[in-house]
């Protein structure tokens, strides 16, 4: 991968600044750079894409999309089951596959890179001034970047975000560890308990490990989910499932939005950054690449025009073809945590897999019928 080095103070030029290459920032810069853009990355790890704070799943259309070459994917897996209290309610076939993300998150900035991006690890956007951006290399050597426009994908505390007001308000815990498997596995496992209040716990297989982790919401001053995760482990552990202690232990934060304006002045947002994470299962990548990739797009357009204005077409290309999910996703978040002591009764209503997802929730009025509206 082809990076630079800022050796001195200095105001670097450019079309368009993305800051985050994670899979909407390297998605953005790829699609902007192949249009004749010059693009220039910022990135605050040292290695792109490392740690990992990802279950690492992507469903099965995804991979076809990228035109990426191998090196990432881990398994196939045919589908999910989905535990509630304790208790299998249901298997689906649902193909996917796990990935190696920190490899894929390279593989998307090496791509970035070769259409002529340049690419700077180790570099924090730290401030706006003036209309520059005030970049910090290793902690050290700090410089402007003057950009005609400017793509935040730096994840759920995004600094872009915070310079045009639009910065997630509704952000869950999640922790997740790696463990052994004790037998290979095909299917991801999704755990629903009353007790991981507004979130689940999951297991997602990886060869001959797997991710298990879980987010859920704090309910006042408790903080249960370092224990919570103890006790899925030790499930696992008992059902046979997994062996030996868990490790590289990580913890972050899932966005879990309604829809908001995620453009302003010459800054638009994509991935986590502008909340474009599904609200309801928390799955990302698929809408950060798709996202990441508009953003690239109309950016590009606004830097050949030169005329600003083209930026709306992003948030109107984003707004149709995932706005309606996202808004059900938290319409149905909404109902997961008001109505949780119900758990059993509604969660049809609030998982993906249900067709009773896709209709008005009717809470049971005692007779074993569907009554009116909860």
């Amino acid at each position: 991968m082809t990076f630079i080095r800022i050796e001195a103070v200095e105001t670097l030029t450019c079309d368009i600044l993305v800051i985050g290459a994670g899979p909407a920032g390297s998605s953005a810069a790829l699609e902007a750079s192949s249009k004749g853009a010059r693009v220039v990355v910022v990135d605050r790890r040292a290695v792109i894409g490392v740690p990992v704070q990802c279950a690492e799943y992507i469903p099965a259309f995804l991979l076809g999309e990228l035109r990426l070459r191998g090196g990432f994917v881990v398994q196939p897996l045919r589908g999910m089951k989905t535990f509630l209290n304790g208790r299998l309610i249901q298997e689906i076939a649902a193909p996917g596959y796990t990935i190696r993300r920190d490899a894929f998150d390279q593989l998307l900035a090496d791509e970035a890179a070769k259409a002529g991006a340049a690419v700077l690890s180790s570099t924090r956007a730290v401030a706006m001034d003036g209309g520059d951006v005030l970049i910090r290399q290793k902690g050290k050597v700090e410089s402007r970047v003057r950009a005609r426009v400017i793509i935040g994908a730096d994840g759920p505390h995004s600094i872009a975000g915070r310079w045009i007001g639009s910065q997630n308000a509704n952000l869950i815990p999640a922790v997740q560890a790696r463990v052994c498997l004790s037998r290979p596995m095909e299917f991801t496992e999704v755990f629903f308990d009353e007790r991981i209040y507004g979130g689940y716990g999951w297991l997602f297989p990886k060869g001959d490990e797997a991710n298990v982790g879980l987010g859920m919401k704090k309910r006042g001053d408790r903080n249960e989910i370092g224990d919570m995760l103890e006790e899925l482990l030790s499930l696992l552990s008992g059902q046979g499932k997994i062996a030996g202690d868990p490790f590289h232990i990580k913890a972050g934060h899932i966005p879990a939005e309604p829809r908001r304006a995620i453009t302003g002045r010459n800054i638009m947002l994509a991935g986590d950054a502008a909340g474009h994470t599904h609200p309801i299962t928390g799955a990302g990548i698929a809408q950060a690449v798709m996202g990441g990739r508009m953003a690239g797009k109309w950016a590009a357009r606004a830097v050949e025009s030169g005329d600003l204005s083209y930026l709306s077409g992003y948030e109107s290309e984003w707004t149709e073809l995932f706005g309606d999910t996202l808004e059900r996703g938290f319409e149905r978040r909404r109902l997961l945590e008001s109505k949780w002591s119900r758990l059993e009764e509604i969660f049809k209503y609030c998982w993906v897999t249900f067709k009773e997802y896709h209709e008005p929730y009717k809470r049971n009025n005692g007779t074993g019928q569907r009554g009116v509206p909860g």
